[in-house]
């Protein structure tokens, strides 16, 4: 029983001391031309560690948050359409005011700064936030550096040129692009009209010519060989 009286007693007296040490948190709105007046902002709200406690903003710009405890706190504005700078706010028991300091939203609340901001706290505001992107406009310099429009002008100006480079092959060259051409015209019908025969002829004579090109060229060998043999035991008769 003493120990639970004790403990309730205690607890009794750290909620006093809390109440007793509690500050009220004043600040204003600084209008700027951004957001001149409290039209402009509408209905905006003012948070302690993103809304354990909080304050409205009034129609002159003016906002408090009663009875805050002492500890270390990060306010910030709830608003629409404007954005505001977070400051840190260290409210101490042995401080009749609590100190103003600036802080970047993320960073650890252990460091701390030696520059503190004025009391009663200011907030200006920074940016108007934006929803919507703006309807880009047409730009012809932006259009042409698009991966398809290269490839496409590339296309054109291959097939300007195509004449040209036509003209300057040889005619064995051209015959042999012709007939390329030939036989790739002949299995693609072959393909489309679905006949097999036909198609299996032609890649086999395909075969068959590349085939028959490296054996001829072996062929050739021995005879020019014996060729010249035969003309050197001729000589030494």
């Amino acid at each position: 029983m003493k120990m639970v009286h004790t403990l309730s007693l205690l607890g009794f007296l750290l909620l006093w001391s809390s109440v007793i040490f509690a500050v009220e948190l004043h600040g204003y709105i600084q209008w700027n031309t951004l957001c001149p007046n409290y039209e402009a902002l509408a209905s905006a709200k003012v948070l302690l560690d993103a809304g354990k406690m909080s304050g409205r903003v009034t129609r002159n710009g003016n906002f408090s948050i009663p009875d805050v405890p002492p500890g270390t706190y990060v306010l910030s504005v709830l608003s629409h359409d404007y954005s505001f700078d977070h400051v840190r706010i260290d409210v101490s028991p042995s401080e009749p005011l609590p100190e103003v300091r600036p802080y970047i939203f993320g960073t650890p609340l252990l460091t701390t700064t030696s520059f503190i901001l004025p009391y009663p706290i200011v907030l200006t505001p920074r940016h108007k936030n934006r929803y919507f992107s703006p309807h880009e406009s047409f730009n012809l310099v932006g259009m042409f550096r698009s991966p398809m429009m290269m490839i496409m002008g590339l296309t054109g100006v291959l097939m300007l040129a195509m004449p040209y480079i036509i003209k300057q092959l040889d005619p064995e060259t051209l015959d042999g692009l012709k007939g390329q051409q030939g036989k790739a015209g002949s299995i693609e019908n072959s393909i489309q009209s679905s006949d097999t025969r036909r198609l299996s002829a032609l890649l086999s004579a395909g075969e068959e010519t590349k085939a028959s090109s490296p054996v001829a060229k072996s062929n050739t060998g021995p005879s020019t060989l014996q060729q010249r043999k035969g003309g050197k035991g001729n000589k030494r008769r």
